[in-house]
């Protein structure tokens, strides 16, 4: 969700509760206010009515007027002294309908007699007048809320632009290329200020790149020499002279060793390189043609341990380097026949979507640590790094690979999004 949604989802929503909050509220104060000026105006009847009876020692005719009504009755019970004001209803006699009311029950004293005058007075203007300055009010309101919306959805995006355009311009940042990232100009500083951090972080990680692609480089080089001196040496002295058995294992267990640190420090380079995107010689690949020559290859193999082979290709084409897909496709390859069993069978399926190589074999105990580096079964001869290098190629294009099993048949599939 991005950011601008986010606030402007927040803002309605806050904005709604207030709306809400202060509309009740406001109704009721004027709704108070216009009640308690009702209660004065029938105060103010109640006055002349006194008035008149202290001055003519007899009451008023009672009347009925188009928006209040003047009543007499004796009182019940023993009440001599009553005021209070009450919500009833009020009949106009012009639309002959009931309306809401406002009456005031209070005593006058005639001749020594307690008499209960009700005045009523309608409420309709009253109410109307709520009505309309609430809805007056409501739309005030919405209109500010929409001015707001307005202004949250155009002067925000353009506000925001400088931060989405140098987002833009990090995402297609590519270290091997020894570009600038171009500073956005604005008047805001924090976006100045990012793009400072920008352009700094971008300095930083183009020297490191250089450092590391000047040790990668040396310490190839300077590791492979020795190694070669090495197995030169060893392929001399084992051609001077004869040797016994004790000494001939021992040159052996030499010459292995120094093979397998050999391809210890290829494979560590090559991880080094996929995970500092060294390799950028990208192309389109027909995958099921490099599947088919790969199968060709691994033949003798498959043949050598009598294993079946099943093939299932699709016309599928992705967008990566063709080193790198050829020692991914190598890897699978090489693990499936490493780990299968003598008769086994080999199931290699492509799709659209993904990319499946299955195989028979026993379970392993490392499923969870499939493709950690030097992760490997105790009965295994390799580094314990083909996996760990097929993971890293796979998240260098974008794509992932996922390892399950079933009884004796293990998966790995590669999704090519």
């Amino acid at each position: 969700m991005k950011l601008s949604t986010r606030y402007n989802r927040v803002n309605i929503i806050t904005s709604i509760i207030v709306l809400i909050i202060t509309g009740i509220i406001y109704y009721l104060v004027i709704h108070l206010i216009l009640t308690n000026k009702l209660d004065k105006d029938l105060a103010v009847e109640e006055n002349e009515i006194r008035q008149y009876t202290n001055t003519y020692n007899k009451l008023p005719l009672p009347a009925t007027y188009l928006d209040q009504q003047v009543a007499y009755s004796s009182p019940k019970g023993d009440t001599t002294d009553v005021r209070e004001f009450n919500f009833t209803t009020y009949f106009n006699p012009k639309e002959q309908e009931q309306e809401p009311g406002r009456s005031l029950i209070t005593t006058v004293n005639l001749n020594g007699k307690t008499v209960v005058v009700t005045i009523t007075k309608s409420r309709v203007e009253s109410e109307d007048l709520v009505r309309i300055i609430l809805l007056i009010t409501l739309g005030i309101t919405m209109l500010l809320l929409f001015s707001l919306l307005l202004i949250n959805r155009f002067v925000l995006n353009r506000l925001w632009k400088p931060f989405y355009v140098v987002l833009n311009r990090m995402k297609a940042f590519e270290v091997t290329r020894m570009d600038n990232i171009k500073e956005e100009p604005t008047r805001i500083d924090e976006f100045n200020e990012l793009n400072k951090s920008v352009n700094a972080m971008a300095e930083k990680v183009k020297q490191d790149y250089k450092e590391l692609k000047s040790f990668t480089d040396n310490a190839s080089h300077e590791m492979m020499t020795p190694l070669a001196v090495i197995n030169s040496k060893l392929d001399t002295l084992l051609q001077t002279e004869s040797f016994t058995d004790q000494q001939g294992a021992l040159l052996q267990d030499i010459y292995q060793a120094t093979g397998r640190l050999s391809r210890l420090h290829q494979s560590l380079l090559l991880l080094a390189k996929i995970e500092n995107n060294l390799i950028s010689d990208t192309e389109e690949i027909d995958l099921e043609e490099m599947i088919k020559a790969k199968i060709r290859q691994f033949q003798e193999l498959f043949e050598r341990d009598g294993l079946s082979v099943t093939v299932k290709l699709s016309e599928r084409k992705v967008t990566m380097s063709r080193y790198l897909a050829d020692i991914l496709l190598n890897n699978l390859f090489s693990n499936a026949v490493r780990h299968n069993i003598n008769g086994g069978k080999i199931l290699i399926e492509l799709t659209s979507e993904k990319l499946t190589v299955s195989n028979t074999g026993k379970i392993l105990n490392i499923q969870n640590r499939m493709f950690d580096r030097f992760s490997k079964s105790t009965a295994s001869e390799g580094l314990g790094l083909g996996l760990a290098i097929s993971k890293q190629i796979c998240n260098l294009y974008g794509f992932s690979i996922e390892y399950t099993h079933t009884d004796k048949l293990h998966f790995f599939s590669i999704y090519l999004g």
